[in-house]
């Protein structure tokens, strides 16, 4: 027979590897509670510097003197060395790149530079934007920053119709941008691998088009302005999987741990803008394995699992 302290001692120890397990996974989801903060119905006060004094503390000071995006000087003119491949660097992929930001731009457009106080939102693609009616309070921020193919059309009134800038990586652009944006929408690319800068490129200057390299299909025909387009700058790729997540910059290629793109709106926002408000991000209990995670589709936890 085991004794009571013995059986005392067991349950401590499983609940102390419970919360290792708990702790493990949910590094990122610790960071994203840390900035959610609940949308305003109302258009609140921006304090100048708050987001600023936040990003100090995680990332340190000299981040903000980081440029947002990559810029053709840096790669024509200057030949800024970079010590890390994709994600983290350019290293290898200049000469693919100085092709690409010759015809994007990396410019921050006056409405956005002219701002005394930047309050700024990053919508997620979480199930819990359904039914939320969020729509109006949204399209209240001077910033709106979406996601991926996250769709706005039909979902006005639960995620808003204005959208600023939209992070995305080729697998994730959607077929029909100039359905879910607005004409001056920012597309900022979030290059994982050089195939995605051969991507952009084959798209804009219409030459052969790529279709090996990609975990999905991305789209072969995609109806942008090259001048919407910018290249976002690897660093605040380096500074999320160092600073929120703890993640090793130089991994083995067999391993895979990047932050997300929710988690790099997120720091890019911190870096860009004075109030900084988070909406539709988290996944659903672990129990609700039958509740979707998207607003806009039916995808669950359990067919994820599955797949």
């Amino acid at each position: 027979m085991i004794s009571k302290s013995r059986w005392k001692l067991l349950a401590m120890l499983a609940l102390f590897l419970a919360v290792m397990v708990w702790y493990s996974i949910s590094r990122e989801d610790r960071y994203i509670e840390l900035f959610y903060f609940p949308v305003p119905g109302k258009k609140e006060p921006c304090l100048q510097g708050e987001a600023e004094k936040m990003v100090s503390k995680l990332f340190g000071n000299y981040s903000r003197e980081q440029p947002f995006f990559l810029q053709l000087k840096d790669y024509f003119w200057v030949k800024t060395p970079s010590l890390y491949e994709l994600p983290y660097g350019t290293k290898g992929s200049e000469d693919l790149l100085l092709r690409v930001l010759a015809i994007t731009s990396y410019s921050i457009p006056e409405s956005i530079q002219s701002l005394k106080c930047r309050r700024c939102v990053v919508v997620g693609n979480g199930h819990r934007l359904r039914n939320s009616s969020l729509g109006e309070a949204i399209n209240k921020y001077d910033v709106v920053i979406r996601l991926n193919s996250a769709p706005v059309a039909g979902y006005e009134q639960d995620v808003g119709s204005k959208t600023t800038m939209r992070l995305f990586y080729p697998e994730s652009a959607h077929f029909n941008p100039k359905v879910e944006d607005n004409p001056d929408t920012l597309l900022v690319l979030v290059a994982f691998k050089a195939m995605d800068f051969h991507w952009i490129e084959s798209i804009l200057s219409d030459k052969k088009r790529v279709r090996k390299g990609f975990w999905k299909q991305p789209p072969l025909i995609w109806d942008v302005n090259p001048k919407q387009i910018r290249i976002l700058n690897p660093f605040y790729m380096e500074i999320a999987a160092d600073k929120l997540l703890s993640l090793p910059i130089q991994q083995p290629h067999k391993i895979k741990q990047k932050p997300t793109t929710g988690l790099l709106a997120i720091t890019l926002a911190l870096h860009l803008c004075d109030l900084v408000h988070i909406a539709g991000f988290g996944y659903p209990d672990a129990h609700q394995k039958k509740q979707s995670i998207h607003y806009y589709e039916y995808i669950t936890l359990k067919s994820m699992m599955r797949s």
